[in-house]
């Protein structure tokens, strides 16, 4: 009986773990995600996300509403376990703590500046530009999942990696970013909907 059951956590292991792409299945999925990325201009969804930090037994989790607009504005509206927003538009930073709102230039740091337009970029998946990342493609789970670690010496100090999950059609579905200590911060996408207007009012600081 162990022997069996040994067996089947084996190949359990083994039907879940990553698989490298060939250079075919590679090159197939970044063709479909910039071409979705193009044609996205767009993009409302649910989001939950898992904060892991080593020292805690559980990760903190937490729920909202993600809407992007092409090219680079982006507004986090956390709901749940609190209400506080953060918009990234015109190179500027704005932040709303319940209320409590402040503002940061982020054309004054360069590192700022990369952190959000990786941001920007992950969401909508255009994030393959081989000078700035070293680009692993993986298999898992019948999901696509590729993982881009930062050449940028400055920006690894505060990114170590993102691991971003792709659909078959090429959208992102997840996002995860794994600091230098390897805690992380994991995003995981839900009810998306693509290339409707989305009001002014969304996006007022």
């Amino acid at each position: 009986m162990h022997k069996i059951l040994f067996l089947f956590l084996i190949l359990t292991c083994n039907l879940t773990a990553q698989t490298r792409m060939s250079a075919t299945e590679a090159k197939s999925l970044r063709a479909r995600v910039k071409e979705k990325a193009k044609n996205t201009h767009t993009i409302t969804s649910d989001f939950v996300q898992y904060k892991h930090l080593d020292f805690l037994s559980n990760d903190i989790e937490s729920a909202g509403r993600l809407a992007f607009k092409a090219p680079d504005i982006v507004k986090w509206e956390y709901t749940r376990p609190f209400s506080y927003s953060v918009l990234f538009k015109n190179e500027q930073l704005f932040i709303n703590d319940d209320g409590n709102k402040s503002n940061m230039d982020l054309g004054s740091s360069t590192t700022f500046k990369q952190l959000n337009g990786l941001i920007t970029a992950s969401i909508s998946g255009d994030m393959f530009i081989m000078e700035q990342f070293d680009i692993s493609y993986f298999q898992e789970a019948g999901k696509s999942m590729v993982h881009f670690k930062p050449k940028d010496a400055q920006l690894s100090e505060f990114i170590k990696a993102f691991h971003i999950v792709f659909s078959a059609s090429g959208a992102v579905t997840e996002v995860k970013m794994v600091e230098p200590n390897d805690d992380y911060t994991q995003i995981v996408f839900g009810n998306r909907v693509e290339n409707q207007a989305i009001p002014d009012a969304v996006f007022a600081q």
